[in-house]
């Protein structure tokens, strides 16, 4: 985590440099909006991150093992597909969700196939989506990434067992 933060650092530090050199001080709206949704997306973090922590000592290893560990093969990658597109939420609480079960022991084609339903599927998405872009369109696109999260997930699981870890 280390390197990815000196990198927003520097990238932040720069932009608020250029901010400083505009007229009308925008750099310092910039950082009070900054600061407004750290505020929003804190709480939501907190939580998550509690979730991450607890899934890692409330699981008991033997039944994340037998059901979404690295060996539990196409059973666990078909979970971690159903799971990841009935997740709801951005990336602030699927994450650290998945970084808990890696921490765990869960399998890293497993949390490939959830992270990629998740990206993929969105079940939480879908009303809104049907609204604004039409049942046609939505169909379409589900069915064209239907298959997406379990063949990601088997391809992670086969190259894991030779780089991951």
């Amino acid at each position: 985590m280390l390197i990815p933060t000196i990198i927003m650092a520097g990238i932040a530090i720069f932009l608020v440099a250029i901010g400083m050199n505009k007229e009308g001080n925008i750099h310092i709206i910039g950082l009070q909006s900054a600061f407004k949704m750290t505020y929003q997306v804190l709480p939501l973090l907190i939580f998550a991150f509690i979730i991450a922590g607890m899934i890692q000592v409330l699981l008991p290893q033997n039944l994340l093992d037998r059901w979404v560990g690295a060996e539990s093969g196409l059973r666990g990658i078909l979970i971690g597909t159903v799971a990841g597109g009935l997740t709801p939420g951005g990336p602030y609480v699927a994450l650290p969700v998945i970084a808990g079960f890696l921490k765990s022991g869960a399998g890293v084609g497993t949390m490939v196939a959830y992270l990629t339903s998740w990206s993929l599927w969105a079940v939480a998405r879908l009303p809104m989506e049907f609204g604004i872009l039409g049942w046609r369109f939505t169909l379409a696109r589900l069915a064209s990434t239907f298959f997406f999260p379990p063949i990601a997930g088997l391809i992670a699981q086969k190259l894991s067992a030779n780089f991951v870890r």
